[in-house]
């Protein structure tokens, strides 16, 4: 039974891609043709090249396919033509599941986000599958385009289609090449660049998890229903306070409010724009971050067997990989990191 993984390079979808084959099943990717394949080295995977944009690369992908995981996402807090969010995220989300549908596919899972969801409910109790939130509850294009996707994924299974919805919360781990924002934060503490906080919070997840309540879902989820993939909601300062234990170094004291914040984001926006560079605050994180992305996470557990893991396990792993790979500045291979992420 050949499967199909988009976003395979990716963070989430390598380690999707990388359970599957070890689970024993052929493995087909969608990928560019500038992809790096390096997070899926060691791995015998079939290559198809394309793009979510190309139908015709779609449909060649999904020949002989019997299950879909479409992981892809542009996953950027700051894109300078947004529009290129929702070419990807919302009409490839669309092009991808009429594609599946005319393969006569079994099953698809989609992979969403929390942020769907994760909003201020009025009762003071944690969002959760039930909660329904609406497009101008979304801050920045990511958000927005992620929230559209869904509603494809939604409509297309009210109309027949075998979509199962997952929505990860934060995933931590190996294999964040990007890195992602919440690796960002683990690379940002390894290099000294946390000197403050902002009060925030967010649930916290190991990757493995992530990728093991992918499958999960496909054995297991209900047609047109969403699962939260969590762990632990963790104010920022216990996350570095956990990373502090981990490694030795001091967790930032100071708390920074976030109207500081928020200025010396768009200041650095400013600067970014004249010098050509990725933000290294984005705008939309910042202002994310006014509200705590604390979730309830148990329907997953009850209906798939999901079983989270250990968060601080899961970043002392990634806390190892980003020293083993040349991620912490002045030490022998160190590299440049990217600002943008890609799911």
């Amino acid at each position: 039974m050949t499967t199909l993984v988009t976003g395979a390079t990716g963070f989430v979808g390598s380690h999707v891609a990388r359970q599957l084959v070890t689970a024993g099943h052929p493995v087909r990717i969608l990928a560019r043709k500038n992809s790096n394949l390096q997070p899926l080295e060691g791995f015998s995977v079939e290559r198809v090249e394309g793009d979510l944009r190309d139908a015709v690369s779609l449909e060649r992908a999904m020949r002989g396919v019997r299950r879909v995981f479409h992981v892809a996402a542009d996953y950027r807090l700051s894109a300078r033509n947004p529009g290129e969010l929702y070419e990807s995220n919302v009409d490839g989300t669309r092009l991808l599941l009429e594609a599946a549908r005319d393969a006569g596919v079994e099953r698809i899972v989609y992979t969403s986000t929390v942020a769907t969801m994760a909003v201020p409910v009025d009762d003071g109790a944690l969002p959760n599958e039930e909660t329904r939130a609406v497009l101008g509850q979304m801050i920045g294009h990511y958000k927005r385009s992620k929230f559209l996707a869904e509603l494809e994924a939604i409509k297309a299974a009210s109309a027949g289609v075998p979509v199962v919805i997952v929505n990860p919360t934060a995933p931590v781990g190996p294999g964040d090449w990007k890195p992602t924002p919440t690796g960002r934060i683990v690379v940002d503490f390894l290099n000294g660049k946390m000197p403050a906080y902002v009060d925030t919070g967010l649930n916290v997840v190991p990757v493995e998890d992530v990728a093991a309540g992918h499958l999960l879902a496909a054995e297991k989820g209900r047609i047109g229903e969403r699962y939260i993939l969590g762990a632990r909601n963790m104010t920022l300062k216990q996350i570095l306070d956990a990373l502090a234990q981990i490694t030795g170094r001091p967790a930032p004291r100071m708390k920074m409010p976030h109207a500081v914040a928020l200025a010396a984001g768009y200041a650095d926006q400013w600067i970014s724009r004249l010098t050509g560079r990725e933000p290294q605050i984005p705008v939309e994180g910042v202002k994310m971050s006014r509200h705590r992305m604390f979730v309830e996470s148990d329907k997953a557990e009850r209906e798939l067997g999901y079983e989270p893991s250990s968060v601080e396990a899961a970043l002392e792993r990634a806390v190892r990989w980003y020293e083993e790979h040349g991620y912490i500045r002045g030490r022998a291979g160190s590299k440049a990191v990217p600002h943008a992420a890609a799911a």
